[in-house]
């Protein structure tokens, strides 16, 4: 990376501010953020989140729903994103061994990634027990850390990095009840132990398991996830099941290093 794409650019502070409120604005999905969230999520005053949330809707970037006044991404973002359909190569490699890993362990498997301080889901796949834990939806946005694929995401920066990245997200992990301090805590024996489990998960009465994808280079670029309910990923059946996400983890990683070698 140049120097000058590492460096932030001045004068651009309302640009900042206009896409910090749009990935909050994503963050809701279809259920939609209130103005008194994105104000509290950003830091901004209510006045100026105000102001650029309409702004947003004018240009058709966001949308309010007309009943619960609540805040969502609108149709030109979706559109735009359209432009860069092939921008997520992992998603079309990682697929498959989703959809093979959620028949074999019978429960839904869960592909994530980083995008800059956030985790955002980019594939989902229920597998064959009756009862399916659809936790996250696709393109659910969270804070880097939060949830077991998010966890081992953060666990795979360097300590600095991710130092700076949880106290970025301060404000918004405090508003989900996490400590900073504990979610670097939880991080550092997800480096360790090569995996991050939570029991419960997001859902009540479920469990969550992720271990992280890797490139060559050792650089996590993704967490594959699998949830269930409670009694089909119990702590003692961790270590069978972490084993086999490993290995589609390593496959996915093989097929991502072909790629990126063919590439050049």
């Amino acid at each position: 990376m140049s120097a000058e794409a590492a460096s932030p650019t001045g004068g651009a502070q309302s640009i900042r501010r206009a896409l910090a409120v749009l990935r909050i604005v994503a963050a809701g999905q279809e259920h939609g953020v209130r103005l008194v969230d994105v104000a509290n999520a950003t830091g901004l005053n209510r006045p100026t989140a105000h102001r650029i949330l309409r702004v947003l809707v004018e240009e058709g970037a966001a949308e309010q729903d007309a009943a619960t006044r609540r805040y969502l991404i609108g149709r030109e973002m979706s559109l735009l994103g359209l432009a860069r359909s092939a921008r997520f190569p992992i998603r079309a490699i990682a697929e498959p061994h989703l959809r093979e890993l959620s028949q074999t362990l019978g429960d839904t498997t869960f592909l994530t990634i980083r995008n800059g301080d956030d985790s955002v889901c980019l594939d989902r796949q229920p597998g064959s027990y009756p009862i399916k834990v659809l936790s996250i939806e696709i393109g659910a946005r969270r804070p880097l850390g939060v949830g077991v694929s998010g966890l081992v995401l953060l666990a795979g920066l360097p300590f600095d990095e991710a130092q700076a990245v949880v106290r970025r997200n301060a404000r918004r992990l405090r508003a989900l009840r996490l400590e900073p301090a504990q979610l670097l805590q939880r991080a550092a024996l997800a480096r360790v132990r090569g995996h991050a489990y939570a029991a419960p998960g997001v859902v009540p009465g479920t469990c969550a398991l992720a271990v992280p994808i890797c490139t060559a280079d050792g650089r996590t670029v993704a967490g594959l996830a699998v949830t269930a309910i409670r009694d089909r990923l119990t702590g003692e059946q961790v270590p069978r099941i972490a084993q086999a996400m490993g290995e589609h983890a390593q496959r996915i990683a093989r097929q991502l290093n072909a790629r990126v070698r063919g590439q050049r």
